[in-house]
């Protein structure tokens, strides 16, 4: 029997960091009946132009809803610094390379750069900044740097926006279930933990024990 739990998600993705608590409850819940969790990286925005005032103000309106919604924190002030291109896929790239590089690290990755854009008001879409980011959950920073820039990794990314397009997953946060390669979806988009634990019970109990 081969049992997962699948997170489609994207760093850069605001409902994602509103999302964080709850999946890593999840997560726990499932690895307690020995189901694992593995990231899979949506590509949420591949916008080329840089962000002006107004575009701005209307991300951070976005952040003020989850805010509220979640009760996650977010820096407002510092947020979305000006001239950056809000193109997701150099911070999805991260998250695949180091989940090539040591997969438990993967979750560490995503929750370290959604800590630096969200709440330290990092520009995550440049490398620099990804490779420090790497190193602070333990990947060799060379070794990093390296796998980043490579087209094994350009392609590995590609093929999880792929895959999630394929499913027709159009929002995130998304999380799958799956068992003997047959997915059922738990949620597409933001439900508390209070909705989804009991949901992930029933499903555990039907994969492990059924």
């Amino acid at each position: 029997m081969h049992a997962r739990l699948l997170y489609v998600m994207d760093p850069m993705c605001s409902w994602c960091w509103g999302f964080a608590p709850v999946v890593e409850a999840l997560a726990a819940q499932a690895a307690e009946r020995g189901v694992p969790m593995e990231l899979v990286l949506g590509g949420l925005r591949r916008d080329q132009v840089a962000i002006d005032a107004a575009a701005r103000v209307r991300y951070l309106g976005y952040w003020q809803a989850v805010n509220a919604t979640t009760g996650q924190l977010f820096n407002f002030d510092a947020g979305l610094p000006e001239g950056m291109r809000y193109d997701t896929e150099a911070a999805c790239r991260a998250v695949v390379t180091v989940r090539s590089l040591d997969a438990q690290s993967a979750p560490l990755m995503a929750q370290r750069i959604q800590q630096a854009f969200y709440q330290e008001g990092a520009d995550v879409t440049h490398a620099p900044t990804l490779v420090r980011l790497a190193e602070e959950v333990g990947i060799p920073r060379i070794e990093f740097a390296e796998a980043f820039d490579s087209e094994e990794q350009h392609r590995a990314t590609a093929a999880d926006f792929s895959w999630t397009q394929d499913l027709g997953i159009a929002g995130f946060p998304t999380l799958l279930a799956e068992k003997n390669g047959r997915l059922a979806l738990l949620t597409n988009g933001y439900q508390p933990l209070e909705a989804l634990s009991p949901l992930l019970a029933r499903w555990l109990e039907h994969a492990i024990d059924g």
